[in-house]
């Protein structure tokens, strides 16, 4: 047994342990905490939100394996929705293995939290590269961005939990990938929605314009991605748009910005924020009597939007780019059980999507390896060429679309579940299909932004 007790630890550690086995932990340390890695199958032990141990297991001592890098906010400005995500990393990563890996090649993880700091995040690519990852799991908007020009000269695939679209012209991002609709798709397929469900029923229909306003983190690029598409999406359908409201990702108290909109009246406000400062403005929204409905991007709304907000969530919006922790869907079994197995003291009621969507990042991931792999190439160009850009329309499951990438477009479908809280549960209101009702506008005009 190994007994650590770090302040504030960042370091990768390797035991060789008797039966030739190899334990690979990124350590993120508290201080006042114990872990305790035990056990020679190299069993996953997180404790919730404080610690959090991440590992990456080898096949028997000198047989091929795969190295894979992963980014993850256990600490910074998202790590409301960073936690649960790097936790789903890492279980769906020994999923993978206990399947067999890559053809029988098993993936070594090395996975750091970086607190979403950009400056941080560059540094951990250069170690990635230094320990000759084939592929890296990224994180943030920013971050993510940043690196894209390194990336693309690198030729290494980086599949992210940012879901810009700015990362989906290959053209520009040749490298950058996710398993989920993009940023801007969700926020056009959202304000739609709305337009078509709730719009009709508004005691003014038929008299004015609906009145359109954004709340989001002007410094943040996860929340301001898809402010030029879904404001192109308003003058599309005939919205009068207001100001915007500089709303923090750390925000408590936003009485300020609801003040400020109340000048203007929206019937709808768009919030681009983490579930955290979503749930605080929808909270101060509905006290300071705004009367707009809301809808939220994907990472501001999940199964804690209606806890935090309480009967303030009663009616709000947002899109889910796949299944709600725990659904009765293909591979959730799957999911759950890899939670309870890894990490037993995390309940599945605190379980969130966020889970499911980092199982979907490295399922998709999965895909690409073994196809590359089988064709003989495990270099990026490969993983890219011969792996993801060769899907059509594969199913991973978990509701996530059937995942197309070509090498003109890494959008991977226009249409996009939007769902609404009711009686304080998330239900599906409605799939707008953009590429079906703007098909010119889809092929020409909307990549890339």
């Amino acid at each position: 047994m190994v007994f650590i007790q770090k302040r504030l630890c960042r370091r990768i550690s390797e035991w060789t342990l008797d039966n030739g086995k190899h334990l690979v932990c990124s350590l993120i340390f508290k201080r006042g905490y114990t872990m305790k890695v035990r056990n020679m199958r190299a069993k996953l032990f997180v404790v919730p939100f404080t610690i959090l141990i991440l590992a990456g297991f080898s096949g028997v001592a000198g047989a091929a394996e795969i190295i894979i890098g992963a980014l993850n906010d256990t600490t910074g400005a998202t790590s409301d929705v960073g936690k649960d995500y790097a936790l789903g990393i890492s279980e769906a990563i020994n999923y993978v293995n206990d399947q067999g890996g890559i053809n029988g090649k098993k993936i070594k993880l090395y996975q750091f939290d970086y607190g979403y700091r950009i400056p941080e995040a560059l540094t951990k690519y250069k170690l990635f590269q230094r320990l000759k990852v084939a592929a890296v799991l990224g994180w943030g908007t920013g971050d993510t961005e940043a690196l894209s020009p390194t990336v693309t000269k690198d030729k290494m695939p980086y599949v992210s939990a940012s879901y810009s679209g700015h990362l989906t012209d290959p053209k520009k991002t040749p490298y950058n990938l996710f398993a989920a609709t993009d940023y801007s798709t969700n926020a056009r397929a959202a304000i739609t929605a709305w337009f078509d469900e709730k719009w009709p029923k508004h005691p003014d229909y038929g008299k004015r314009k609906p009145r359109f306003q954004c709340s989001y983190m002007f410094a943040s690029a996860y929340c301001s991605a898809p402010i030029k598409a879904i404001k192109d999406q308003a003058q599309l359908l005939g919205f009068e748009i207001g100001p915007d409201q500089d709303t923090s990702l750390l925000a408590i108290d936003t009485k300020s910005q609801v003040l400020a909109m109340k000048e203007f009246k929206p019937d709808l406000v768009w919030h681009g924020n983490t579930t955290m400062s979503v749930a605080a403005t929808v909270r101060d929204a509905y006290a300071l009597g705004l009367g707009a409905d809301h809808i939220v991007n994907n990472w501001g709304f999940d199964e804690n939007l209606p806890l935090l907000a309480g009967k303030a969530a009663e009616g709000v919006m947002g899109a889910s780019v796949c299944a709600f922790y725990g659904e009765e869907v293909p591979v959730m079994d799957k999911v759950v059980e890899y939670g309870k197995k890894y990490n037993p003291g995390v309940p599945r009621e605190k379980r969130l999507v966020r889970t499911v969507q980092a199982w979907a990042n490295v399922l998709a991931l999965w895909e690409a390896l073994n196809r590359a792999d089988k064709a003989g190439d495990l270099s990026g160009e490969s993983i890219l060429k011969n792996g993801f850009e060769s899907f059509q329309n594969v199913d991973i499951g978990l509701r996530v679309p059937p995942l197309t990438y070509t090498a003109g477009d890494h959008r991977v479908a226009g249409k996009v579940p939007i769902y609404e809280i009711v009686d304080g549960k998330i239900t599906h209101l409605a799939t707008p299909d953009l590429k079906g009702r703007w098909p010119d506008k889809w092929a020409t005009e909307w990549l890339g932004w």
